[in-house]
């Protein structure tokens, strides 16, 4: 269980995105070996958002002896009247190659590899984003829980040495069109977002995932109206305010 000591909170910031992310979510996993696991899911839904670029929701993952990879959603625009969903995998590992189409070469401006699917996709349901190593690559998938289809979103080899994933990080919400620029005001013109993370879970024999509470972080904290609570198998949040675009 994580504790909430000042102390442990900053070590988790410090692993957060520099972007200007808004709400950070810890999470932890029993009885994981030492050389890492090798599948991890992230159960994530979009309780409620407008269908507009802006934020992403995401699970960050540690690579044992190696760097961090990030997986996760983003609302897009309908098309044609239809909800688009834009899933997202990306390895922020030096030396990470990928032959894949959906992936290309460097992740925010830095080393590494991002890889990106969209689809029409459902609000208000839960998307499993399973990150599995296969055949010498780390594969990201999004699983829709209805219907049971398989959305790949990309995959990408890490460098020699490189192992499995750690038993603990942090995921985030972020509101990812601040990064290059803030409007005046900005934080009261946050749009309105709920979602719910759901605890991870893994193939490996004996270990369980734990989501813990939500909290706030960066320049906008009490200014968002940020919420969070326990739920079935997870943790809830939402900040924001409905009718805001964030411009």
């Amino acid at each position: 269980m994580f504790s909430t000591s000042a102390t442990f909170l900053a070590s988790l910031i410090a692993l957060l995105p520099a972007a200007h992310a808004l709400v950070a979510l810890p999470w932890s996993m029993t009885n994981v070996p030492s050389s890492g696991l090798t599948d991890i899911t992230f159960p994530l839904t979009i309780v409620q958002a407008d269908h507009i670029s802006g934020y992403y929701f995401a699970q960050q993952f540690q690579f044992i002896n190696s760097g961090i990879g990030y997986t996760g959603i983003q609302p897009r625009p309908d098309k044609g009247g239809q909800a688009v969903l834009h899933g997202v995998f990306s390895s922020f590992v030096a030396g990470s190659t990928s032959g894949d189409p959906n992936c290309s070469s460097g992740a925010d401006g830095g080393a590494g590899v991002s890889c990106s699917f969209e689809w029409s996709g459902t609000y208000g349901r839960t998307y499993n984003f399973e990150v599995a190593y296969s055949s010498g690559l780390w594969v990201g998938t999004a699983i829709d829980t209805v219907s049971g289809v398989r959305i790949h979103i990309g995959s990408f080899k890490l460098p020699p040495g490189a192992g499995g994933i750690a038993s603990s990080q942090v995921g985030f919400v972020e509101w990812y069109p601040w990064n290059g620029a803030e409007p005046a005001n900005h934080c009261a013109k946050l749009p309105y977002q709920a979602t719910i993370f759901g605890a991870p879970f893994t193939s490996h024999s004996g270990s369980k995932g734990v989501e813990s509470l939500a909290y706030e972080y960066g320049d906008c904290v009490g200014q968002v109206a940020f919420n969070t609570q326990a739920v079935a198998n997870g943790v809830g949040n939402n900040c924001g305010f409905r009718g805001q675009t964030g411009a």
